[in-house]
């Protein structure tokens, strides 16, 4: 009867697996919508850190804003969009930017350089160092 029991739930578990594929590989093919009239992917926004010269004449965060609302199109987009403005060892900022942002910021006066930011793990042995 045990042996029954399993069997049973073997063979209901083995036709749930079946119709998931079957279902899921029909939703992959389903062409319904032709590639042209899909609506394009909008571009994911990624945190970047934007080097830039050091104004002489106005105010550093000002400086900042009113560079990153020529490429937003507002100053409110600009101030949504700032996380952080360095002032220190570096002068600059960082910002959620699409790369289409990030190429229009590069072109910017007084724009230095645009970097993505991101985690950096250090070497943990001498091992794993890299030589040129």
């Amino acid at each position: 009867m045990a042996n029954r029991s399993l069997c049973n739930n073997t063979l209901s578990l083995i036709f749930v697996i079946i119709i998931t594929i079957v279902s899921s590989s029909m939703a992959e093919t389903d062409s319904s919508v032709p590639a042209s009239v899909s609506a394009p992917i909008e571009e994911a926004a990624a945190v970047h850190i934007v080097y830039t010269d050091r104004p002489q004449h106005e105010e550093l965060e000002d400086y900042h804003i009113h560079t990153l609302s020529s490429v937003l199109g507002s100053e409110e987009a600009a101030k949504g969009a700032l996380l952080y403005t360095y002032k220190h060892a570096a002068c600059g900022f960082s910002a959620k930017l699409t790369p289409k942002q990030v190429e229009q910021l590069s072109k910017q006066p007084g724009v230095l350089q645009v970097v993505k930011d991101g985690t950096m793990r250090l070497h943990d042995s001498p091992a794993k160092l890299h030589t040129l």
